[in-house]
């Protein structure tokens, strides 16, 4: 096993204590504790801890008459707001799973993920509800209730919407959609319901609280099972981690809901803490300046691309940003520049976390102390012990500074992938290490850096993308006789996504626009190709197999 050394460069304490306790128990004493604190800030409407408990007590009650019950499956398909954390946590207190689903899929992504999980009620936001019904053949949803975001709005905010002019016209659009008459609409069943008893039993911490879809090792969405203690243990962790006073932190919720980073640190670390969730339906850089002139931000999680936009932003209008002490920055190598940048504007700090969705998802960090190495993954989070494994037998640790796959055990790590028993055997070996499939050296102090990548993922934006999820879109199109997929250095993006194609005879018509509009009928945006590279073949293996690797390099070399 691979452990820190003596010098380890942080006030972090090695192990920490998880409570047996199921998540909801940090919104129960955050209210008793902080009843008249500022919980959500939803674009300048807020909800406090007291009004928080009691809008998920009644939405908790409406899931039971909806007929949820414990174990049963809950999709969220939502941007960020203020009804998100109430459904999140209303799903929770009655021992339903959630369910987080990316608003912005295509019908085909969410059929598969809906029909995967077996939820039996969906929560949607307005826009997202056509594509939700045209999948219900596919799924055992039993309820489809939407969700309007401009009803977390101030009073205010909401007639302003109303308004016979462009720029509520754009707003509207951009928050609203259209559903058939007499829907049933979420935030008018909660204010309608009745409390939930609080007799009713609370879920145990063994139990699974979310499903957390990731393409793991192959590409294929599966649902990752996080128990309550999985994701109460990293709250607790990232709370020992940042070492932040309860009941003072302003955390800013740029980060969407549904991804693993942005749910636990704006959905558990921050209830947990006590802190003000400033929560933003999208990232837009001025709506965040807006909100921070309004409500200062002190802790920012974020990904490289967010904090080089919002310092620009900054060094351009002379915003101040000298309220956020810290910022954590995850999902993709942090650049040393953007690093640099960000503090310069700031005066705080910001450093790399590392983690997967089958760790909660964060396992290893930087120090929030000048020890700080940009770039680097940095050490394992408290109760989280790490191995360096030979690839090709993870039963042998390599020696020390040696390249091998990053090992993970601790509380944080996951019960497995949902109706998936043979990948989760791959991934989560017997005595609890889980496989990451990142190779990474380990010097002399414990510091961890990550050298490259077992599996052939492109991080775009903070997003994962599959290359053969890709590939075999693009090979159904029209003039395209084979495809092949690859990352490339992309500046704010981490990773630009290239697609090397070989035309058909006939094949000129092919474009980027015409892959990219090709594309769009079932790839997320972030999935879709920003560069076309046209080859006479492709180079593969004497098996066949198409050497992306090669490709990649090829690209590089112009």
């Amino acid at each position: 096993m691979t452990t820190v050394g003596p010098s380890r460069p942080t006030a972090a304490p090695r192990d920490v204590a998880i409570p047996d306790e199921p998540l909801t128990a940090a919104l129960d004493r955050a209210a008793q504790r902080w009843p008249d604190r500022t919980a959500v800030d939803f674009l300048g409407a807020s909800t406090t801890y007291a009004e928080l408990a009691d809008a998920v007590a009644r939405g908790a009650q409406v899931l039971l008459d909806l007929g949820v019950k414990p174990g049963d499956r809950v999709a969220l398909v939502m941007p960020n707001c203020t009804g998100h954390v109430i459904a999140f946590y209303a799903a929770l207190r009655i021992g339903a799973v959630v369910v987080e689903h990316n608003p912005t899929y295509t019908t085909g992504e969410l059929a598969h993920q809906l029909a995967d999980s077996g939820a039996v009620v969906a929560l949607v936001w307005e826009k997202a509800v056509p594509r939700v019904l045209e999948s219900l053949p596919r799924t055992a949803l039993k309820a489809v209730v939407a969700v309007d975001l401009s009803a977390d709005l101030s009073r205010g905010k909401r007639l302003a919407l109303r308004l016979p002019v462009p720029s509520a016209r754009r707003v509207r659009e951009a928050m609203c959609g259209k559903v058939p008459p007499a829907f049933p609409m979420w935030h008018r069943l909660v204010a309608k319901a009745t409390a939930l008893d609080p007799a009713h039993p609370a879920p145990s911490a063994s139990e699974v609280a979310l499903l957390q879809y990731t393409g793991g090792t192959t590409g294929t969405p599966k649902g990752a099972m996080l128990t309550h203690r999985n994701l109460v243990a990293n709250a607790v962790q990232g709370h020992a981690w940042t070492g932040t006073q309860p009941g003072t932190e302003v955390v800013y919720g740029v980060l969407p809901f549904f991804h693993a980073f942005g749910l636990t640190l704006c959905l558990s670390y921050a209830i947990r803490v006590g802190a003000t969730l400033v929560a933003f339906p999208s990232f837009d850089p001025e709506r965040v300046l807006d909100a921070q002139r309004r409500l200062p931000g002190t802790f920012l999680p974020a990904v490289p691309p967010m904090l080089d936009r919002l310092a620009a932003a900054a060094e351009t209008s002379g915003a101040d940003l000298t309220s956020f002490r810290y910022a954590i920055s995850g999902a993709m190598a942090l650049p040393a520049a953007t690093a640099q940048r960000w503090e310069q504007v700031t005066g705080g700090l910001v450093v790399e976390g590392y983690g997967l969705t089958e760790t909660s998802p964060v396992a290893l960090g930087n120090p929030l102390t000048d020890a700080r190495r940009p770039g680097t993954l940095g050490l394992p989070f408290p109760s989280t012990s790490i191995r360096v494994a030979d690839v090709a037998d993870v039963t042998r640790d390599v020696e020390q500074g040696e390249r091998g796959e990053l090992l993970i055990r601790g509380p944080q790590v996951f019960a497995g992938y949902w109706g998936r028993p043979d990948e989760t055997a791959e991934q989560l070996l017997d005595d609890g290490w889980l496989r990451t499939g990142d190779i990474v050296t380990v010097d002399e102090t414990g510091w961890v850096e990550l050298v490259d990548r077992i599996k052939e993922v492109i991080v775009s934006g903070g997003f994962k993308v599959y290359p053969s999820q890709v590939e075999d879109h693009l090979r159904t199109m029209p003039g395209v006789a084979d495809v092949a997929v690859v990352g490339i250095p992309g500046g704010d993006l981490g990773e630009t996504v290239v697609a090397a194609i070989v035309l058909e005879p006939g094949g000129g018509g092919v474009d980027l626009d015409a892959v990219r509009a090709w594309g769009e009928r079932h790839l997320a945006r972030y999935a879709l190709p920003r560069r076309l590279v046209v080859l006479d073949e492709l180079p593969r293996s004497q098996v066949g197999k198409v050497l992306r690797r090669v490709v990649r390099e090829s690209v590089l070399a112009g």
